[in-house]
């Protein structure tokens, strides 16, 4: 069957073709596609939003303990949060082939980070799968279930922001799998981890993993033509193929698509070449493996990448430009016909400088992200920087509220979670105004421990928990504080009210950000609190909204052009001649009327045109 889809549609249709019984996750561009198409896709799979990646990841791990197929989906940072049963799960292995999907952020799209996941998978002694398209998506997940329950280990899935969303007419078996019902045999001495197991486990997957340094996954393939050679990974392999057709020229091609490569296939490779090229994104993980069977082996072919000149960024996305240029000047004549080695390489290829993300990206003209027109965040900020002052700490979170930067009150933003725990640390190093600020599902993720521990320490901070009713920044999925599953049925809604008091503050109190002065004086309470106090902003997303049927429409009239109404910074509102005006991106909040000293921006009567 053809289907056109992106790769994480595509990965979503191999699941359910695989058999996959369960899958859970956590929102994260670039990976939330996965888990929304599945919903869609099949009513027998058990698929769930998870509370955060952690627990998803553990989840996928009791269904594959049970025999049944599994996967977990998350971005590349969520795999931090999992690292505690990530590092370990090696040891245990599976019983039902269960493949951890990452998708990484490369030129920081929408992370804080690029960390690079191969690195993940090394240390965690796992094998990990690469697909250059959504074709090998689809391709490489169906394989990687196969591969998991031949090596009773846990497979991951790394994809990139460019392959994820990706467009592309894949083939499809469209033949399903059933569904395995589960059932866990016990044995606790391969899935207890106590020291007496574990050390035992260890040897167990070092031995597995030993093999795999050797002979590979049986995923990467050599495409033999002339003598120099070509390394590639990922949608590098694209943007290899691409420039190698655009510049005439036939290099012999390792195409990477699983890791560990295997020592034989690179050992052969490097004898058949004069020269090889790296190309891959972000860390050189091939590079490494490259360097270490050459010197394994005493192979005198010369390997250049990034760790031997400048000429490939180790920052940021590569693009077809970029790669075409590497190539260019590796194949140039002064590469062909002088001898050179990885210390000594030569001055064309060392004195290219790869383009900064600006330069090799399209001029256009600048947009900074804001928050929408409306948005109960911007009222938000507004209300703490009135009711705290300029001189108030500000710690954030992951989210779209992190736009608040451009209204100072996002003085910090680390992690998922991250707010509230350094905002105590602040308080203990001397702080005293501290008002943190986190999302709701943020909140549910990692941020109840910290709350907890705020409390337990006696830090006297307030914690505004930004309760729009959704996962916002993501792409609006549901989480436990509204009351729905993945599936959109109703299921059990989670009180963030009474789990603030439950988990230590001793001053809780909900406002409504469009009200200005009542959240205002909520604040200011919350402010001079002795103790750990939480405001709980509610309001629902204004992208939620079913219809503008009810919006309220403002005018201005009689404005002073004070500028009072650019403090919220909303892009609905605009000034022509010293005057402000209220454009049609208006959703009718209302809170640039309740601030205008001069009461110039009023409400229209329904009967005015």
């Amino acid at each position: 069957m053809w289907v056109y889809a992106l790769g994480n549609e595509a990965i979503a249709q191999a699941l359910m073709e695989a058999g996959v019984g369960v899958v859970a996750g956590y929102p994260g561009t670039p990976s939330s596609e996965i888990i929304e198409t599945l919903t869609k896709m099949s009513s027998d799979m058990h698929v769930e939003w998870s509370v955060n990646e952690k627990v998803a990841l553990e989840v996928a791990i009791g269904a594959s303990w049970c025999g049944v197929r599994a996967t977990a989906t998350m971005k590349h940072v969520g795999l931090n949060a999992c690292a505690d049963p990530f590092m370990t799960l090696g040891y245990t292995g599976v019983r039902g082939g269960l493949i951890t999907v990452v998708a990484d952020d490369p030129g920081c799209h929408s992370s804080q980070n690029e960390q690079d996941t191969r690195r993940y998978t090394t240390f965690a002694k796992v094998p990990c799968l690469e697909p250059s398209c959504p074709q090998e998506c689809y391709e490489l997940t169906l394989e990687g279930f196969d591969f998991s329950e031949k090596t009773e280990l846990p497979v991951v899935l790394r994809t990139t922001t460019r392959v994820s969303h990706a467009k592309q007419t894949i083939i499809t078996k469209d033949k399903r799998k059933s569904i395995k019902k589960g059932k866990f045999v016990k044995d606790p001495k391969r899935f207890v981890m106590v020291p007496t197991n574990a050390r035992k486990a260890h040897e167990r997957l070092e031995k597995k993993y030993s093999t795999l340094m050797k002979k590979g996954t049986g995923h990467s393939y050599i495409e033999w033509r002339d003598k120099i050679g070509i390394v590639s990974s990922g949608v590098a392999r694209l943007y290899t193929t691409e420039a190698c057709n655009n510049l005439g020229v036939s290099p012999t091609i390792l195409h990477v698509r699983g890791y560990p490569i295997g020592e034989d296939i690179i050992k052969e490779f490097l004898e058949e070449c004069s020269k090889v090229l790296v190309v891959e994104e972000l860390e050189p993980v091939v590079e490494e493996m490259m360097m270490q069977v050459k010197a394994k082996f005493g192979i005198d072919t010369p390997v250049y990448g990034k760790l031997s000149s400048n000429s490939i960024p180790k920052c940021g996305e590569l693009n077809a430009n970029i790669t075409e240029n590497v190539i260019r000047c590796w194949i140039s004549e002064d590469l062909k016909n002088q001898n050179h080695n990885e210390s000594n390489p030569p001055a064309i290829f060392t004195s290219f400088s790869p383009p900064t993300y600006e330069e090799s990206v399209w001029k256009l003209p600048k947009r900074v992200p804001v928050m929408c027109a409306g948005c109960p965040h911007r009222a938000t900020f507004y209300e703490m920087k009135v009711a705290f002052g300029d001189d108030a700490i500000f710690p954030s979170d992951i989210g779209c509220y992190t736009l608040g930067i451009s209204m100072d009150t996002v003085d910090t933003t680390l992690c998922m979670g991250a707010s509230i725990t350094i905002g105590s640390g602040m308080y203990h190093a001397g702080e005293r105004e501290v008002c943190c600020t986190i999302g709701d599902s943020t909140f549910i993720h990692t941020g109840i421990p910290g709350l907890i521990n705020a409390a337990y320490n006696k830090a006297n901070i307030t914690v505004v928990i930004l309760d729009n009713s959704t996962t916002a920044m993501t792409g609006h999925q549901p989480h436990p504080g509204i009351g729905l599953s993945a599936r959109h049925e109703a299921t059990f809604l989670l009180d963030l009210t009474e789990v603030a008091k439950v988990c230590g503050a001793t001053y809780v109190e909900v406002i409504d950000p469009y009200d200005v002065n009542p959240s205002i004086n909520a604040l200011k309470r919350a402010r001079e609190h002795e103790g750990l106090s939480v405001i709980l902003a509610k309001r629902e997303c204004i992208m939620l909204r079913d219809s503008k049927r009810d919006r309220r429409n403002y005018i201005v009239e009689g404005c002073k052009g004070c500028k009072k109404c650019l403090e919220l910074q909303c892009p609905a509102i605009e000034f022509h001649d010293n005057k402000a005006e209220i454009n049609n991106l208006c959703n009718g909040c209302g809170v640039c009327a309740q601030i205008c000293p001069f009461e110039a921006i009023k409400e229209m009567n329904k009967n005015d045109s």
